[in-house]
Order: structure tokens, then sequence, then C-alpha cells
């Protein structure tokens, strides 16, 4: 067995094949924390706030005369819940989706109600149907490919685009934040988690549920509600002030939020595939990302990071009904989730990949310069 050889800063290690190392010892994740940050959060205060004003401002004057001014998918967790009081605290008006994919558990759905409540808001809850989903899920797990959250983010991006066409919505806040995920290795997730070449060849290969109900987004939908209907998603973490325990102390004091022992813990599935399968299958352990990315951030040092490392995921008890459950919600055999949990991982690659996009950013880029020098040239507005 090869020698782990972890970062000087972080915790990432040599268990992510795309790390490398400085002369220091400091991994090349650290670097590019670094470069990120310095056009992003660690900009000027001012501008950053200048910034967020403007684009709050924008919102509203897109939102005029309408129900909601924009769309926010809310699954409990903490990232979503604070942005769910931001845009409170801005006088925003966003029409709150949660999304039931069969596997929330009851703090999710008391904390999901606690902040409807509290601040007021609409909810509308997106269940999927499960038999679709279920065989969906299946199929990636059949598959061995490591991102078995694909169909998840598909359902919720797909979603979320659809509600906003239907309520001519032109912003979907989005709950991304730089400070806590960014220090996650590509051979640890599906970077193109909205390629639907590969969902559809994944489960025409492993599935047999036709999936007539999951709501799905291809290339051709993304240039339709993006370039033709100008629906744009954005986030506010880049812009604004964010620290993890000062954040979980306001969900707590203001919106009576009950806290997660692990992040994205929210669904039980994700509790599950985040801190047994991938440890198990693929060797990752996706807290050395997380944490690295607080480290970089200056939220924890890296002591504190590495004592929560010695401690197991998540208690091993819970561990082992999770695992029943799950194989009993899967319909599976105990023998069959072992014989599949000890097949060698396959690339998300291997099921084959969008090609369009390339079309589509040449296309974009062509209509570029024909709006410069065919109509903005001639006024007089570009040189």
């Amino acid at each position: 067995m090869e020698k782990i050889i972890q970062c000087t800063r972080c915790v990432l290690d040599t268990s992510t094949k795309l790390i490398s190392f400085d002369e220091h010892g400091v991994c090349n994740f650290c670097h590019d924390y670094d470069k990120v940050a310095a056009t992003t959060v660690l900009r000027d205060r001012v501008v950053r706030y200048k910034e967020f004003d403007e684009l709050i401002l924008r919102i509203k004057e897109e939102g005029k005369n309408k129900t909601y001014d924009c769309i926010l998918g809310l699954s409990g967790g903490v990232d979503s819940s604070y942005l769910a009081l931001v845009a409170h605290e801005q006088g925003l008006r966003p029409l709150v989706v949660h999304f039931d994919n069969g596997w929330n558990n009851e703090l999710a759905v008391k904390n999901i109600q606690q902040i409807v409540e509290k601040l007021n808001y609409d909810l509308s809850t997106y269940v999927i149907d499960w038999e679709e989903f279920k065989d969906l899920q299946l199929a990636y797990f059949r598959a061995s490919v490591i991102d078995l959250e694909v169909p998840t983010d598909q359902l919720i991006v797909a979603t979320l685009y659809k509600l906003a066409e239907q309520h001519n919505i032109k912003f979907i806040l989005s709950g991304n934040n730089f400070r806590t995920e960014y220090s996650l290795p590509s051979d640890w997730i599906y970077r193109k988690k909205l390629d639907l070449v590969n969902l559809n060849n994944i489960h025409k290969k492993f599935g047999t549920t036709p999936l007539k109900k999951f709501p799905k987004i291809g290339v051709n939908d993304r240039y339709r509600y993006q370039e033709k209907l100008g629906i744009r998603m954005v986030t506010f973490f880049d812009k604004i002030d964010f620290n993890v325990a000062d954040v979980k102390k306001r969900l707590v004091n203001e919106l009576e939020w009950v806290p997660y022992p692990g992040k994205h813990y929210e669904s039980l599935f994700t509790r599950f595939y985040q801190g047994y399968i991938l440890v198990k299958k693929f060797g990752v352990d996706k807290r050395k990302a997380h944490l690295s990315s607080l480290i970089c951030s200056g939220q924890i040092t890296k002591e504190e990071a590495l004592a929560e490392l010695a401690k197991p995921p998540y208690p091993i008890e819970l561990q082992e009904e999770d695992k029943t459950y799950v194989i009993k919600k899967w319909g599976l055999t105990e023998a069959e989730f072992e014989k599949i949990m000890n097949e060698k991982p396959i690339p998300h690659e291997y099921y084959g990949e969008e090609k369009e996009m390339v079309l589509w950013n040449r296309v974009r880029e062509k209509m570029k310069l024909v709006y410069r020098y065919k109509i903005l040239k001639p006024l007089g507005l570009f040189k």
C-alpha cells in the first residue's frame, strides 16, 4: 500500500490522484483556492457588497408586478437555509421549492417547515416519482460510477428552470458556497452534473423503468432557458460575508433551525452515500475536501480538521441501520448490494458525454461578435 501524503496546509492528501505539492508541501488545491478567492471572496468588502446590492436591485426590478421575483431551492441544509434568511432580510419574494426524492429525514422536514413559517414564504414541494427515481439511482450504483448524486442534481436544476419559466421568473438563487465547497477534487465527483447524454446512457444500460416523469435538462434545454428566456442562476455567497459557525448560530437563534451531524446530511441517502459508499467503495472521504475549504477560508484550523477526521464519518451503528434501510428501499438483497460494492469503479466518461456544448459555445461567441460589429459599432457604441 502506498504511503498517504497530506498537504502541509489543508487535509487533502494523495487519496485524490489529482493532487500535487510545491516545495513547501502545500497542495495545488490550496493554491487554486487562493487564486480564485483573490478575485471573489477576498475582494474589498465595499466592492463585494456594492455588487450584492446591485444584484438585489436587479432581482426586485425584474420581479415587479409578479407574485415572485426569484426561486430558491430549500433542502434544509446550512447554505440553502441561510440563503432563505438573507433573501428575507433583503425584501425578496422567492418561490421556495423543496425536492422530495424519497430520502428526506425527519429533521430536514422539520427545519424546512420552521424556515417557511418563520419567514412567511410560499413552499412548493416537488415529489418525484419514486419508482423512476429509484431505478435511476440503482442504475448509477450498478454502473459503479462515483457520483450517485447526479440524478438528484439533475432533478433539482431541471425543476428550478421549469418552474422559473412557468412563473416568468428570471432569477434562481443558488446556494453554491465557494468558502465551504471549493476544494473538491474532480475525481471525487462528476463535474458535468447536467450531462443528459451520460445520464441517459447509464440508465439505458442499467435501468429497467422508463423515465417518463423524471424532469431532465440537456444542453438544448439550458440554451433555451439561459439564452432565449434569460433565466439566470445567481449566488450571494461570493459577495457577502460567510462564517459557518456564525451562520449556524443565526439559523438556530432566529429560525429555531436544528444542526445536522455532517455536511449535506439533511438527506438520509446523502449521509449513507458520503459516509459509507464513497468511503468503502471508492476510498474517498469527502470531509477532507469540505474541511480543507474551511481551513483555506480561515474558519477552522488544521488541528480541528484532523480531530474531526479522527472520528468515523458518522456513528457505525447508524451506518449499519442506514445500510439495512437503503438496501430494503432499493429492493436489493444484501448479497446484490455487496457484489456491486466490490466491483471496480468505472469513470463516468466511459458511458459517453454531451458534445453539443462545444457547438453552443461557438454559437454564443459568434453571436457576440455579430452584436458588437453589426449593431453596436454602427451606433458608435463599440470600438
